[in-house]
């Protein structure tokens, strides 16, 4: 990160102006329905120089969010009572159904839970052990990866290491592997951790947060990347096939490093250790049994293997499919409404729900859906009566695409067409380009906002405004009040990676919040170690507090939030293209003839 140039700064006159609370005063609401009268969208309409803060109503918040909070009790009822939540599992149908049941129970509205598609196969681990019994004893650390088949009850095999750069290097290995317990993939360095495994953001890191740098948009080297992602798919797919064709015993495969040398002796098993572009689907299921272990487990037998000593695996993997087409669920609440001419409008926040399953999916994102839940607990236990509805939603299908989110925006606001061409169709659906301009539903021009928490456990310190620069002013007198709470950074660049995106895709405002690190990217996620320890109960309180008194100021300004201009996603290459005739004298490339 870079030191910032620029900063926003508010006047003196509006950090007076928040000083005490102040009131809707009649000539304001009267000035908001002329403007409502005309035929200017609700987000152009102009925007107040100075926002009106009831600081009682902050207050409120705050002494119901700090002082009787029971975001632990959430916490341990999802990570502990309930576990993990992979999509289309089991367990992520209890946690949809018990989230529905705790909204009711708080006094939340139109609690249920909306269809948003096809997602694929229901899976469950039941018990995976994994261990070396030839040349010494030795116990693995080790899980299935998501959607593996189960062995036939206890098997052992000889171990082989199997190395690849492409397809031809497997040539070597026809007809030698069945049987095999095969470790595919290379042994990786696995440097001293060289920070610590917790941190939090320094004054001087977010300070550079907030530096202007024009990000945005697709990166310069986007296309290199798709084509090596696509390289590696389609050799991964004939991998499969091959080990598949050798009717191998299992594969073993070793945990990636997390941030910093973070990841030594943690076990993550995600989309990056399933093997397959969409494991998820019936037809992308991988043949056979596959685990991943911690990389000292995996150096070791590599090791050996490397000196010629002959190594015996003996391995469990039970596993059960619990359906082939299942859909997937979305879990929705309210807080009504009452302004007559405002309360068919929305502030929506969530988090999404899904996990992977090494661990309980206590920071990734149970953290986010907890704090979700503890601010409609908090709004409804201090029985505020918001002008515009209060919409929470938690997602499921996130870590495998956005799917729950994109599907309701789907539903609801709209998309766009996506590219049906060859070399699209190889690719994810979530993957894919648009081919045509986005298709609004009415309710799109409904929604004011957005709020969205997926970066685990860390207190918030401020917020990304996904470059939309009209909401600064209005953030940063929001944020004011909030500075003893440590929320002090407004940044105007772009995140990624989470379910606000959905939003921000259909032209709604879409924020997430900037958090503390903590141990979110060295240990916790996606990992083993992702479970209610790992959860900071003072940081869980001031998210919830926060994220509570954004939603509440949303719900209540005379304007909704201002946009950003509608995206072009049709328009994109076309943008994006190096632009022509640059160069005097150039030429156009000769392509030479076919022979």
């Amino acid at each position: 990160m870079r030191k910032s140039t620029v900063s926003w700064i508010v006047s003196g006159a509006l950090l007076l102006a928040m000083a005490s609370p102040l009131a809707w005063s009649a000539d304001k609401k009267k000035d908001a329905k002329a403007e409502a009268a005309t035929n200017v969208a609700p987000w152009e309409v102009k925007q107040p120089a100075v926002e009106d803060i009831d600081l009682t109503m902050y207050n409120r918040i705050r002494i119901e969010g700090l002082q009787h909070s029971h975001i632990m009790e959430y916490g341990s009822g999802l990570a502990d009572g309930i576990g993990p939540r992979l999509t289309g599992s089991p367990n992520m149908k209890k946690a949809n159904d018990w989230t529905r049941d705790q909204f009711t129970q708080m006094g939340c509205a139109n609690a249920h839970l909306e269809d948003w598609g096809e997602f694929g196969m229901g899976w469950k681990q039941n018990n995976t052990w994994v261990r070396m019994s030839s040349p010494d004893a030795a116990v693995f650390v080790a899980q299935a990866t998501p959607w593996s088949p189960a062995t036939s009850g206890p098997v052992t095999g000889d171990a082989v290491w199997v190395h690849y750069d492409d397809l031809t290097d497997l040539d070597k290995w026809k007809g030698k592997l069945a049987g095999k317990i095969v470790l595919l993939g290379d042994m990786r360095e696995v440097p001293e951790p060289d920070k610590a495994f917790s941190e939090r953001y320094t004054e001087k890191e977010l300070d550079e947060m907030q530096m202007i740098d024009g990000g945005g948009g697709m990166p310069a080297d986007y296309s290199a990347r798709l084509a090596r992602y696509m390289k590696r798919m389609k050799t991964m797919d004939g991998v499969i096939k091959f080990l598949a064709d050798e009717k191998v015993a299992a594969v073993i495969v070793p945990s990636r490093d997390g941030k910093n040398g973070g990841g030594t002796g943690i076990i993550f098993d995600d989309n990056g250790a399933a093997l397959g572009r969409t494991p998820y689907k019936l037809e992308g299921k991988v043949p056979f049994p596959v685990v991943v272990t911690q990389i000292e487990s995996y150096g070791r037998v590599y090791r050996l293997l490397q000196a010629h000593v002959p190594v015996q695996i003996e391995m469990n993997v039970d596993t059960t499919f619990t359906g082939d087409h299942e859909h997937g669920f979305d879990t929705v609440a309210e807080i009504p409404g009452t302004d007559p001419e405002l309360k068919e409008q929305l502030v929506m926040l969530g988090g999404h729900l899904d996990s992977w399953i090494a661990g309980t999916g206590a920071t990734d994102n149970g953290a986010g859906s907890i704090v979700a839940m503890e601010v409609m607990r908090i709004l409804n236990t201090i029985g505020i009566k918001p002008r515009r509805t209060i919409r929470v939603v938690l997602w499921s299908g996130e870590e495998e695409g956005l799917f729950g989110s994109r599907g309701y925006a789907k539903m609801h606001f709209g998309s766009a067409p996506i590219s049906t061409s060859p070399d699209q169709m190889a690719l994810p659906e979530f993957m894919r380009r648009a081919s045509g301009p986005l298709e609004l539903k009415p309710e799109q021009k409904l929604v004011s906002a957005y709020f969205n928490i997926d970066n685990g456990t860390g207190k918030i310190r401020g917020i990304y405004t996904q470059e939309n620069l009209a909401v600064v002013p209005i953030f940063q007198q929001w944020m004011a009040p909030l500075k003893d709470l440590g929320v002090t950074t407004i940044t105007t660049k772009n995140t990624g990676g989470t379910d606000h995106l959905s939003f921000d895709a259909v032209g709604i405002p879409g924020f997430q919040f900037i958090q503390d690190p903590l141990d979110y990217e060295s240990r916790t996620h996606h990992s083993n170690m992702d479970t209610f320890e790992r959860l900071q109960p003072a940081d869980l309180k001031q998210l919830a507090v926060v994220e509570a008194i954004f939603v509440w100021n949303a719900a209540n300004r005379d304007q909704m939030m201002p946009r950003k201009p509608l995206p072009t996603p049709e328009k994109t290459q076309q943008l994006n293209a190096p632009l022509k005739n640059i160069f005097p004298g150039a030429v156009e490339e000769q392509v030479p003839a076919a022979k």
